[in-house]
């Protein structure tokens, strides 16, 4: 009984911290240039938007209907973005990381 208050109570922190990257990853991609997405030869910016926006919600509200999936699905589509199309913006935009 205590390991199920246990696991429950870590799943939450886990939750949370994912919704704030998402957010994070989010507010970055709304902020960029919408030219730098395609100097980079990423998808373009409301590409982006709609998956990080997807990502958010299900990281939030849609976690009840998704459970465990829907974070997942959030943490991997802001992962993308933050490890992989945020350098190549900031480089292509000159700015520092």
């Amino acid at each position: 009984m205590m390991l199920q208050g246990l696991a429950r109570d870590v799943l939450f922190v886990v939750q949370i911290g994912v919704f704030l990257t998402a957010l994070y990853a989010f507010v970055h991609a709304a902020l960029q240039r919408p030219d730098a997405y395609t100097a980079a030869e990423k998808l373009t910016k409301p590409v982006w938007l709609v998956i990080l926006g997807v990502g958010v919600a299900m990281a939030s509200v849609l976690s009840f209907v998704f459970g465990v999936l829907g974070v997942v699905i959030a943490a991997c589509a802001a992962g993308v973005y933050l490890v992989d199309v945020r350098p190549k913006l900031l480089e292509i935009q000159g700015k520092s990381r």
